[in-house]
């Protein structure tokens, strides 16, 4: 059987690494903080004491954290990065919501070490990870790609290659581009009928069932209505994703006001103190 070293265990980790345990496949973990670890290792997990040792008997080498800074820490650190404990064959695997500089400068480390690199971070939040229905999108060399789906079918209801390295994180940003923005324009809409005197929980399932309105926004707006904000998706992820967005189309020299203007919303709600609360928090800047 072969081995996945999964690093990083926040609230999207920790559940696709339990999930992958509860499929039968073997795992050696690791985290900052040893409370994850710990809950893991009582399934059957193994604790690693960096990610490189986690790493240097692993066919498959997962990170799920929360940036680009964070990511280039996990991979590499000069005495515990991942990368330096990469076995020739392996495929290193990067989940998280990243920009493709980053993946650009990981897949040179990677190819070093004479592996492969797959950029691979998922559509979908807590309640789709529990389920095993992320959408994988998928960067990189086919090959590996396949192997990526392979060990990591549990937590998926699809697998999508888009093409090379770089192609998953960028088709990422652009996702959730669209996902602020209907997130935060949904919070004006709502505040907007509510402010007529229409039942906000009324109007919110109302603009569900309208052919304008996408299931995404549709979900948000159930929750605004309903004063439901457990988290599933941070506003300072938002906040971070949202900035990513605009670095890549500044690159590019592609203009993205709706962009800008939902990050205004989310970095406004954050400044707000919610920046730990689900992104459908920004309904409570509005009256």
């Amino acid at each position: 059987m072969s081995t996945i070293a999964f690093l990083g265990l926040g609230a999207m980790g920790s559940r696709m690494a339990r999930r992958l345990i509860d499929n039968e496949r073997r795992l050696v973990v690791w985290n900052r903080s040893p409370q994850p670890d710990a809950a893991l290792t009582a399934l059957g997990a193994r604790a690693a004491a960096s990610p490189r040792q986690a790493a240097e008997d692993a066919d498959t080498v997962v990170s799920m954290v929360a940036n680009d800074a964070a990511a280039r820490a996990v991979w590499l650190d000069p005495q515990s990065g991942a990368a330096a404990g990469l076995k020739a064959g392996a495929v290193a695997v990067e989940m998280s919501t990243v920009t493709p500089a980053w993946i650009a400068e990981l897949g040179a480390a990677v190819a070093a070490r004479g592996a492969a690199l797959v950029d691979a971070p998922v559509a979908g939040s807590l309640p789709a990870v529990e389920a095993g229905q992320l959408l994988v999108l998928m960067g990189g060399d086919a090959a590996a790609a396949d192997k990526v789906k392979e060990a990591l079918a549990p937590l998926a209801s699809g697998f999508r290659h888009l093409g090379p390295l770089g192609r998953g994180a960028r088709f990422k940003l652009a996702l959730n581009h669209l996902l602020g923005a209907q997130i935060a324009l949904m919070a004006e809409v709502l505040a907007g009928l509510a402010a007529d005197g229409f039942d906000e929980k009324a109007a919110a399932e109302a603009l569900a069932g309208a052919p304008v309105v996408s299931p995404a926004a549709a979900l948000y707006g159930r929750l605004m209505a309903a004063d439901r904000h457990d988290r599933q998706f941070a506003v300072d992820l938002m906040v971070k994703d949202l900035r990513y967005a605009l670095q890549v189309g500044d690159a590019k020299s592609v203009k993205s006001p709706i962009a800008a203007g939902a990050l205004a919303v989310f970095e406004q709600a954050s400044q707000a103190g919610l920046g730990e609360a689900n992104a459908s928090s920004v309904r409570k800047l509005y009256p």
